[in-house]
């Protein structure tokens, strides 16, 4: 007699089967065993007064509800010239959404709904994306083409989004590797997605058609910490440029994993560099499973053997007691139960964490035939749910064997035939291997389903476009305003003992310049001063509102009236902070504000003596460091801005101890 099947139980033992570490315990040999190879799409908007194609104003957002018209579109695929269709529009017209687009006038034009033809390119956006091309080593194009680029998911009106290729074959260089870039392209952006229900998706086209460039990193990078490192260096080059707007959603990446024997998978719209690690990790393992059970699946039947099973269910024929299927009776869902021969364990296996392959399924559900979660149950959930006399009454009906899972499944009468397509294509999907598709990343390292990956062929010209040609004049004109090259301000950093934890804030926030031209004009202490910056100007920032008047040409003031002055650089951490908050102040008030008087050194130490007397009276140790501690603490205010306090301490040491 077999022993009773427990989910968690196999849940824990596929994932040890599968090899599944978490990161921080994974080596690089680990990464190298399973194939690990990754590259990414980093899309950045650039810093323009209109769009890429129009002239609406760029960078203006607004509230969801801030619209004035809506317009609603349907997806219909039409074959291709070569009698085909493309997968990502077959998936997209299964789920016979509704999209609705709310336009704001301010914002979106005639072109933005495909009702106009473009305008000329924007030449300030085309400027800003050459630049930037130019400082990823790239070899740029004669002549700029503009191509349409198939977008099936509803967050372009058009179908297509209009892009072009300005520079390919350039490289960046990480710590450890030169990273090849394969191409940058200069293109428009999207929609912004308000909601997903059922069968209506929501946008809003205040950021559709914004420029915004895309820089594509070769498949060469073997470690998740590589490919944070990449994501960061590419981040750190278009701020350096000072030509690209910040903030969330500004920049985002596409992550594209593989392993050995999987397939790429695109992890889509990354807003946090932080999240990379984990997510890729996580990803490799999730393709590692899925080939995991490829082969336990090939070990018991063959693709063409297998044919999956279902039935309606009645709910009167059982006693269920979970909700949503109570609720079916009143909503005229259908309920169906299916039946998988030979797919007892595979339900349960692990995938990634807190998901098993059930969810696979389940995701799918949710996108494809938008049945809205939670949209099945099935015979190996870690919690019972349905009772085991119902799931015995369903496999009776199915004359199913031990070997087999069950599904059940739930939803409006329209959906449910295609909820079953799906189930029963993905279980086909897996005996060839992973699914090409895109990936919604979430918070906690995972992803879920997003949709089908777009097929290669997807881009062909754009004939309302006349090609741009690009004059060597033109392009030397560019070259001559661009920064240095961003490993060799992470080099500096570095040759300064900046603290390395300051790094990535100087950079990203492109204070390197404005810390470099401090340093070289006013010869202060290069460590001093790019701690003060990594450090308390950090701080400074997250603690405070910044005023519309603020702008870094003020830093650089600021400065430049402590070396006036000749006061000393450490009174700068205190009047940052006024600084920040009332940047129309002048700095002579600001010192009024602390309080801050001249003193010499000789000024300083005079009062010495009497505090030596003062803490015989007040102490509680015997130890001349606690008197030398106490005296400091006098007198620190005092010396802020006149004198370098080390110098201060060998003065009280001296008297003390």
């Amino acid at each position: 007699m077999s022993s009773k099947f427990d989910p968690q139980k196999n849940y824990q033992q596929t994932k040890k089967q599968v090899g599944y570490m978490e990161r921080q315990q994974t080596a690089p040999e680990d990464y190298r065993r399973i194939g690990f190879m990754s590259g990414l799409e980093v899309h950045q908007q650039l810093d323009t007064k209109e769009k890429l194609f129009c002239h609406c104003p760029s960078g203006v957002f607004h509230r969801n509800e801030a619209y004035n018209a809506e317009v609603i579109r349907h997806m219909r695929p039409a074959m291709s010239e070569l009698g085909g269709y493309d997968g990502t529009a077959l998936m997209e017209f299964k789920t016979r959404k509704n999209i609705i687009y709310h336009i704001n006038n301010e914002t979106a034009c005639t072109y933005e709904v495909d009702d106009t033809p473009p305008f000329k390119i924007n030449p300030e956006a085309l400027g800003h994306a050459l630049k930037i091309s130019l400082l990823c080593n790239l070899n740029i194009v004669g002549e700029v083409h503009i191509t349409r680029k198939q977008y099936l998911d509803g967050s372009i009106p058009t179908g297509f989004q209009r892009t072009a290729i300005l520079g390919v074959n350039g490289h960046i260089q990480l710590s450890n590797k030169k990273v090849n870039l394969i191409q940058l392209s200069i293109e428009e952006d999207s929609c912004r997605e308000i909601a997903d229900i059922a069968h209506n998706r929501w946008y809003k086209t205040d950021r559709l058609g914004m420029p915004l460039i895309e820089t594509v990193t070769a498949p060469e990078l073997m470690t998740p910490n590589e490919l944070k490192e990449a994501a960061e260096y590419i981040r750190y080059l278009n701020r350096s440029t000072g030509l690209v707007r910040t903030g969330m959603g500004a920049g985002r990446e596409d992550v594209n994993v593989s392993c050995k024997g999987g397939s790429r998978v695109e992890i889509k719209g990354v807003a946090h560099n932080k999240w990379i690690p984990e997510l890729s990790h996580n990803e490799v393992f999730r393709q590692w499973a899925l080939l995991h059970i490829r082969q336990l699946l090939k070990e018991r039947f063959q693709k063409e053997e297998w044919k999956m099973q279902f039935q309606q269910l009645d709910l009167l024929e059982y006693h269920f007691s979970y909700q949503p299927l109570l609720d079916c009776r009143k909503k005229e869902h259908q309920i169906v139960a299916i039946n998988l021969p030979g797919c007892k364990g595979i339900l349960s296996h692990f995938t990634q964490p807190g998901q098993m392959f059930a969810d696979e399924i389940s995701q799918r559900l949710k996108v494809i035939a938008c049945i809205e979660l939670p949209n099945l149950l099935h015979s190996e959930q870690f919690e019972n749910i349905v009772s085991k006399n119902d799931f015995d009454k369903i496999r009776s009906k199915f004359k199913a064997s031990e070997t087999d899972a069950q599904f059940i499944i739930w939803g409006a009468v329209n959906d449910i035939q295609t909820a079953i397509e799906i189930i029963e294509e993905r279980f086909k999907m897996i005996f060839d291997g992973v699914p090409n598709e895109t990936r919604k990343s979430l918070a906690n390292g995972t992803t879920i389903f997003e949709r089908v990956l777009p097929g290669a062929d997807r881009m062909y010209p754009d004939t309302d476009s006349a090609p741009i040609p690009l004059s060597d004049e033109y392009i030397n004109t560019l070259q001559a305003n661009l920064p240095e090259e961003t490993y060799k301000r992470i080099s500096l950093l570095k040759e300064w003992e900046t603290p390395i934890d300051s790094h990535t804030f100087i950079l990203s926030k492109n204070l390197f310049p404005v810390i470099q031209e401090i340093i070289e004009r006013f010869q202060y202490n290069p460590k001093r001063i790019s701690t003060i910056f990594g450090h308390t100007y950090k701080h400074i920032v997250g603690q405070y509102k910044v005023r519309s008047e603020f702008n870094y040409r003020k830093l650089i003031a600021l400065f430049h009236f402590i070396h006036e002055q000749e006061l000393h650089p450490n009174i700068a951490p205190y009047l940052l902070p006024i600084l920040y908050q009332h940047p129309s102040m002048d700095f002579a008030s600001m010192l009024t504000s602390l309080k801050f008087k001249k003193r010499s050194m000789t000024e300083l130490i005079a009062p010495i003596d009497f505090l030596i007397e003062k803490f015989r009276e007040i102490r509680k140790t015997d130890d001349p460091k606690d008197a030398a501690n106490w005296i400091m603490g006098q007198l620190h205010h005092q010396a802020i801005g006149n004198i370098e306090l080390s110098d201060l301490r060998k003065n009280v040491d001296k008297r003390v101890l």
